[in-house]
């Protein structure tokens, strides 16, 4: 059995819905307190046991990069001001035996793309996908769950959760069959349906683990919605000749894609920060005191 050792990160997206922040950096750059949006999906991909980083970019994404590469200025700015602690963090943002591959996607052809890119990378093993701007806080880490549930079944898994009815058009939604408290059998995946055309409301969220043969369908599936080579167009193509696995994880997801989402993130993280925690419950308990 192989084990799985390499995560993809497609930032390559152009985060509209956060300009103009967005406009000369990353929205995966986006800070939730103290931490940008990326660095807590590499986090949760090194406690799940990655150590290959596969982010497929596109153009003004160098500050990822350089976010996880050593920073010669500001240790020594940092070493002179005796700021021993700090220093130690900004260099130890990743464990030492972790790799950044870093995979330039040319054309902004999708998410089914944004993967296929990786694939010189992954070779013929299974792998993680992990989306950013869905951040996901649990314990164990999501993507440990699945790798879990995929180490027993051998076969592809999403994570998914219930969605409102009318927020169907928003996801990819699943059609499937119950098998225990975690797992569901898919039978059906469709891209972003009208609430009336949705199968369920079991909606597919930005964490997935794949066998290397989705690759194979991501290449000859050609351009779906959009003009885009669509991840779920591969997962429909894959679930003719393998079995797919919808997974409800367990955990609190935050939609950091947008702009809602991304606020109450702030909120939850702040309000568990170590540092922070009990001057920002009393921050957020004036303002509440205030609109009332």
């Amino acid at each position: 059995m192989k084990k799985i050792t390499k995560a993809v990160f497609p930032v390559a997206g152009l985060g509209t819905r956060f300009l103009p922040a967005t406009k000369a950096s990353p929205k995966e750059m986006l800070p939730i307190v103290d931490k940008p949006l990326i660095q807590y999906a590499v986090e949760e991909a090194v406690a799940s046991g990655i150590t290959d980083m596969i982010f497929v970019t596109g153009r003004s994404k160098r500050s990822i990069e350089d976010h996880f590469d050593k920073a010669y200025e500001l240790e020594n700015e940092l070493d002179r001001r005796g700021k021993t602690e700090m220093l130690t963090y900004v260099r130890n943002l990743l464990p030492k035996d972790i790799n950044c591959v870093y995979i330039r996607q040319s054309e902004p052809l999708g998410l089914g793309h944004a993967v296929l890119c990786a694939q010189p990378v992954i070779g013929d093993e299974p792998f993680a996908v992990l989306l950013a701007d869905d951040l996901i806080d649990a314990e164990p880490p999501v993507i440990k769950q699945m790798i879990q549930a995929y180490d027993y079944n051998r076969c592809s898994v999403i994570s998914v959760q219930q969605v409102p009815k009318e927020e169907t058009s928003s996801y990819g939604i699943v059609e499937s069959k119950y098998r225990d408290e975690s797992l569901e059998w898919i039978s059906r995946i469709v891209e972003k349906p009208k609430p009336e055309d949705a199968p369920s409301t079991l909606a597919v969220v930005g964490r997935y683990v794949f066998t290397p043969r989705i690759f194979h369908h991501l290449t000859h599936i050609g351009k779906g919605a959009g003009g885009e080579i669509q991840l779920t167009d591969g997962i429909a193509a894959l679930l003719k000749e393998e079995q797919v696995l919808a997974y409800r994880y367990r955990g609190t997801r935050y939609d950091c894609g947008s702009k809602l989402g991304y606020l109450e993130a702030i909120i939850a993280f702040g309000l568990k920060h170590g540092e922070l925690n009990a001057e920002f419950k009393q921050v957020l308990q004036r303002y509440t005191e205030i609109k009332s």
